[in-house]
């Protein structure tokens, strides 16, 4: 039976390469066509330039949490996980804010975060954790100063919250999205993150540790 080191290596190699498959195929269809098979391209106001807008954001802080433990660990196992999400991640995010530019609309929103999904009131921002499932800037530099054992347990119960928040996010574009490749994307991360929220208990659980929600 493979060990855990090679089962996340594998999951990373999966996810990154079809984040990579999918970056290149959203160029290709240009990322604007409809489930109805019209091209009418999103307003900033739909939830498909929402959801392009807040995920980017949501994954920039886990592709930062990632690299910082990498740095805080020698745990072969932990680097490799943080290792692929940070990959995995930072494609995605390439992507969404790929669209919009391909739909010519700000990554940036006067609007509360997840407003798209009427939940603008959700977070407060207090603390800079904008959306469901952030780190605040207080727990950020609590990561950046612990170290081996103490770090990894730390990152995977702040990784976990984050996917948690993530799935969240992401079933709401797989509700409300109308242009297909997202909806598609947004289904994949579900199913992604739902498998690494898995993948972390266990990991915390050899740690003497659990999720914190």
């Amino acid at each position: 039976m493979p060990g855990r080191s090679v089962v996340v290596r594998k999951a990373g190699w999966i996810a990154s390469g079809a984040a990579a498959v999918l970056v290149a195929t959203g160029g290709i269809t240009y990322a604007v066509t409809q489930d109805d098979g019209s091209t009418d391209t999103p307003t900033a106001d739909t939830a498909d330039a929402g959801f392009a807008r807040d995920m980017a954001v949501h994954h920039q802080q886990a592709v930062e949490m990632s690299f910082i433990v990498r740095d805080r660990t020698k745990d072969e196992d932990v680097r490799l996980l943080a290792y692929d999400i940070a990959q995995t991640q930072a494609n995605q995010r390439g992507m969404l804010l790929g669209w919009l530019d391909l739909w010519r609309l700000p990554k940036v929103s006067s609007k509360p975060p997840m407003t798209w999904m009427d939940m603008g009131g959700m977070a407060s921002g207090e603390d800079g954790a904008l959306m469901p499932g952030m780190a605040t800037n207080t727990e950020m530099e609590k990561l950046r100063k612990l170290s081996g054992k103490q770090a990894e347990i730390f990152y995977l119960q702040l990784m976990t919250d984050h996917h948690k928040g993530g799935v969240h996010m992401a079933e709401g574009c797989v509700e409300r999205c109308e242009v297909k490749v997202e909806k598609d994307i947004a289904q994949g991360m579900v199913n992604a993150q739902e498998s690494e929220i898995g993948l972390m208990t266990d990991m915390l659980k050899e740690r003497g540790a659990k999720p914190r929600s």
